[in-house]
C-alpha cells in the first residue's frame, strides 16, 4: 500500500484525549470501517511490544484522523473521510503484526459500545484488507 505523503508528520496533532473525543463525536458520521480501523491502531498503540517507529506511524495515522481539516473535509458527504481512510489502512498495514486477537476483540468491544451491533462483514472487510497485503 502506497504510503500517505508525509503522514508522520501529523503526530503531534495526537493525543488519546483529541482522539477519543473525536470518536464520540463522529462514530456515526464516520462508519464502522473507519471507527474500527481507528480502534484497532489505539489499541496496537497501547502495546507494551509496539516499536518506537510503529509509534510513530500510528500517531500520524490517529494525527491525521483528528484534524477536521485535511485533505478532504471531513464533513463533506460520502467522501469525508476517504482520505483518513487511506492514511488508516496504510498504518494498520505497517503494523499488522502488532493486531493480535486481543487487540481485535478490544476494538471490536469498544465498536459496538459507541455504534451498537455491527454487520461483521465490516469488520472482515478491514481484517481481510490488511491480511492480504502482508
Amino acid at each position: 500500500m502506497k504510503h500517505p505523503k508525509n503522514i508522520e508528520k501529523y503526530q503531534s496533532n495526537y493525543s488519546e484525549n483529541k482522539l477519543l473525543k473525536k470518536l464520540t463525536s463522529v462514530a456515526r458520521w464516520a462508519g464502522a470501517k473507519v471507527v474500527y480501523a481507528v480502534l484497532l491502531l489505539y489499541y496496537v498503540l497501547r502495546s507494551p511490544d509496539i516499536s518506537v517507529a510503529d509509534k510513530s506511524k500510528i500517531y500520524g495515522a490517529l494525527g491525521y484522523f483528528i484534524l477536521p481539516t485535511d485533505i478532504i473535509l471531513d464533513f463533506i458527504p460520502m467522501v469525508g473521510y476517504t482520505d483518513d481512510m487511506a492514511a488508516l489502512l496504510w498504518a494498520l498495514h505497517a503494523v499488522i503484526n502488532n493486531i493480535t486477537p486481543d487487540v481485535k476483540q478490544q476494538a471490536q468491544q469498544k465498536l459496538t459500545k459507541l455504534l451498537g451491533t455491527i454487520d461483521n462483514k465490516v469488520l472482515n472487510e478491514i481484517d481481510s484488507t490488511n491480511q492480504t497485503e502482508q
